[in-house]
């Protein structure tokens, strides 16, 4: 995987982005948990990746716990929620 500049997106430059062949990813690395404003949040950031580079799929890998109701939200607009453990990436 490869680290992407967010700027390329529209997104702040505080954003931690990786691609790969298929997918974007979004990395959030912090211990409390992600909840529906983060959600809301995070979609928002996936319409501005969609804007410049449609048909790309996002996955979110956090270290954190995410709420239900988030998890259910971010499906609903294709976005998954992986464990950032189950990836390699060095931060």
């Amino acid at each position: 995987m490869k680290r992407i500049d967010p700027k390329k997106y529209n997104l702040k430059s505080r954003t931690i982005l990786y691609k790969n062949m298929d997918y974007i990813f979004i990395i959030i690395h912090r211990k409390s948990r992600i909840i529906m404003k983060d959600g809301y949040r995070l979609s928002e950031q996936a319409k501005s990746i969609w804007s410049m580079d449609p048909g790309i799929r996002i996955r979110v890998a956090t270290s954190a716990p995410v709420c239900t109701k988030t998890r259910e939200y971010l499906r609903q607009v294709n976005i998954e929620v992986l464990e950032l453990s189950s990836l390699n990436i060095s931060l």
